[in-house]
């Protein structure tokens, strides 16, 4: 939730909600996490979150689940931020907040102190992210051996068989690296993707869509293509064999992601926007617009070039491929894809 809420106020500059609903929403939400973890002595005095279940259905009550952990300390960072930055400039707003929530100045020390203890767990002999602390010790599940026909595996396998294994219903580390990209290196990107994308089942329609954008990113045109028909086909192929009982509406919103995160390679990090496009063999042409802070933008992918125009608004700068494009009212600007 507070990811959201922080993408909302950098794309539409809704500051209001920040000082009012949003604040409150931080308050208690970093009240939460800072109530949930301890500092572990026996991780050298880190800040640990243990009994928790990250997006992975198929791993369940562990301790220090990563993506847990990164976006609780995204949480701890934002809230602390905020709160500070309301206390400076708008001591109004601040002291509604305080009036409100009951906060107490030495709430958000300790946020800030638990966020720079967090606890991320990180294995030097594989160069990977496990996905808890536990997780690299468990047998791998082969899924290459288990048939078509015993999936997905929770109908077919007990919980308890399930939970034993390394084996992934959705994507857990690598959807935090799509929503924390600039916490990864391209290069741990590259490896936690390797490692964990033959685990995953591909069991949950909420999965396809993330990890064909991150197969994007690393340059893996082909797989991302891959999970990239499979969210496009989970409705109208009826992947699952369900959609009588409704279309996959998380899926729809993953293909549309896709596109524009995966292909057209667009973030959108701290408010800043950024295209790095990755068009595959079977697109031609790839277009889209985009609503940021009350500007309309036109974005237009092809093989060997990207058109930006804006359509309304005063202007912006953006970036396409690591470098400044400034773009004025009415007057596309053409750029290569190198």
């Amino acid at each position: 939730m507070p990811g959201a809420l922080r993408k909302y106020v950098e794309i539409t500059d809704d500051k209001a909600l920040l000082y009012n609903e949003g604040a409150e929403m931080l308050v208690e939400t970093a009240r939460l996490w800072f109530d949930l973890g301890f500092y572990c002595q026996r991780k050298g005095g880190q800040f640990c979150i243990h009994g928790v279940t990250g997006p992975d259905e198929y791993t369940t009550v562990v301790n220090n689940n990563a993506f847990t952990n990164l976006m609780a300390r995204e949480n701890l960072r934002y809230a602390a931020e905020t709160v500070s930055h309301m206390e400076e400039r708008h001591p109004e707003h601040f002291a509604t907040l305080v009036h409100r929530t009951g906060l107490e100045t030495l709430e958000v020390e300790d946020w800030q102190r638990a966020a720079e203890a967090m606890y991320i767990p990180y294995d030097e002999e594989l160069s990977i992210h496990p996905q808890d602390d536990n997780f690299l010790d468990r047998e791998v599940w082969d899924i290459k051996a288990t048939p078509r026909s015993r999936f997905p595996l929770l109908l077919y396998h007990h919980p308890l068989v399930i939970y034993r294994h390394q084996v992934i219903k959705q994507a857990d580390v690598v959807l935090a690296m799509f929503l924390l990209g600039s916490e990864f290196s391209v290069e741990q990107k590259k490896r936690n993707f390797d490692y964990y994308d033959p685990l995953t089942t591909g069991d949950s329609s909420l999965s396809a869509c993330i990890q064909a954008i991150i197969a994007a990113e690393i340059g893996d045109i082909e797989r991302a293509m891959k999970y990239a028909r499979y969210a496009v086909l989970m409705d109208l192929a009826d992947v699952g064999g369900n959609v009588k009982d409704g279309c996959h509406i998380a899926s729809m919103g993953g293909t549309w992601m896709v596109a524009v995160y995966g292909f057209a390679g667009m973030r959108d990090s701290g408010g800043e926007l950024s295209f790095f496009p990755r068009l595959p063999p079977q697109l031609k042409r790839l277009r889209f617009y985009l609503s940021i802070r009350g500007q309309s933008l036109e974005v237009t992918v092809e093989k060997t070039s990207a058109t930006y125009l804006l359509r309304e608004g005063s202007g912006m700068t953006i970036i396409h491929q690591k470098q400044e494009v400034s773009l004025t009212l009415d007057s596309p600007v053409e750029v290569a894809i190198v």
